[in-house]
């Protein structure tokens, strides 16, 4: 059954993500049994449909007009946007269409829109790194004077607290379309074709006529997903398509009294993740009155280090524990080894190319 979350007086609501796998599933007309391959290529020919029609709808508006559009938060009336994108981008007027032979219902068109509304609404700060890196190009790109940092982290939105390693890569990135191009580029649209939409079901954007997702009434950490699924890669009427109830094992992470929301699907290999959102209380975290503080820091050989301490009635401060760290020299020198591969062969094909 579907539980309705309630506060009580000195509570708050806490939104988590959990992954949870789905291992198979009923088809309820038929009565088939599906297997969690079978499963998940089903799942990957609406994901594919999804994405394509993403894709489409994001190559039309992948400019500057309609990101800054978009980015205002208000349509043509002065009225302010929803903050779901599907429905943003049905308020101005931006829709999918189905694929030509292919039959959909309305809540996979949604989420082909949530899914190009989101990808639409992050490319606005790209836009604006890109734009403030331009406004201010350098002398020498590769090394910036001091004056010349001052002025675009000043241009950049945010670029005060910006890591350098994001100002640089953008640098030679619209550096190698100078190279390439022999002029500037106008903007990030002209520098970045539109990004190919991943092939994942948004299951937040749908309703109960696309997909439900309840307790077991028996179980508090077992759950049912039912949702349609094609029968078909081109699903050519409804027909094609079939309720399929998928049983779910939540992880014990998460509470017996959350609320439960519409997962997002993936496929990965032969099986299918569910990021199962959810809604529980948590204490109201209170301004004063506090025994124990948390002290987190980071550097450039630690990445985190924490302690906690405890405030005792005369002031005197303990430590809990030894505290705790967390290293991740290995994954910085793999980041910094594909970092100086990638400038290595940028360069080679330079040079190629300058010789031809």
């Amino acid at each position: 059954m579907k539980r309705r979350l309630t506060l009580a007086p000195g509570e708050t609501a806490h939104t988590a993500c959990a992954r949870a796998l789905l291992r198979g599933g009923l088809v309820e007309k038929s009565g088939e049994l599906v297997s969690a391959a079978v499963l998940a290529e089903r799942v990957g020919w609406c994901a594919e449909l999804v994405s394509v029609m993403a894709a489409g709808l994001l190559a039309e508006h992948w400019n500057r007009v309609g990101v800054e559009v978009l980015a205002g938060g208000v349509d043509a009336g002065g009225r302010r946007l929803p903050s779901q994108a599907w429905m943003a981008l049905r308020r101005l007027g931006w829709t999918a269409g189905a694929l030509e032979g292919v039959t959909v219902n309305d809540r996979i068109v949604r989420m082909s829109q949530e899914q190009a509304g989101r990808l639409l609404r992050s490319a606005a700060w790209r836009a604006g790194v890109t734009a403030g890196v331009l406004a201010t190009w350098p002398a020498d790109p590769p090394k910036r004077t001091a004056e010349e940092w001052n002025a675009v982290r000043a241009a950049v939105p945010g670029g005060r607290d910006l890591p350098s390693n994001l100002i640089k890569a953008r640098t030679r990135q619209i550096a190698s379309f100078l190279h390439v191009k022999g002029r500037m580029p106008v903007d990030v649209f002209e520098l970045e074709d539109a990004p190919r939409p991943a092939a994942i079901l948004l299951l937040a954007a749908c309703d109960r006529q696309q997909a439900t997702f309840e307790r077991s009434a028996g179980s508090p950490q077992r759950a049912l997903l039912r949702l349609q699924l094609p029968i078909r890669p081109d699903p050519q009427r409804y027909t094609d398509w079939a309720w399929v109830a998928c049983p779910v094992i939540l992880p014990p992470t998460v509470p017996a009294t959350a609320v439960l929301h519409l997962p997002t699907l993936r496929v990965q290999g032969q099986n299918v993740r569910a990021e199962v959102a959810y809604t529980h209380t948590v204490p109201r975290a209170q301004r004063t009155g506090h025994t124990v503080a948390l002290g987190v820091d980071w550097g450039l050989n630690t990445l985190l280090s924490a302690g906690a301490v405890r405030l005792h009635a005369d002031g005197r401060l303990t430590a809990l524990g030894a505290g705790a760290e967390f290293r991740a020299a290995g994954v910085l020198a793999k980041q910094h080894r594909l970092r100086r591969l990638s400038e290595r062969l940028h360069a080679r094909a330079g040079r190629r190319h300058a010789g031809r």
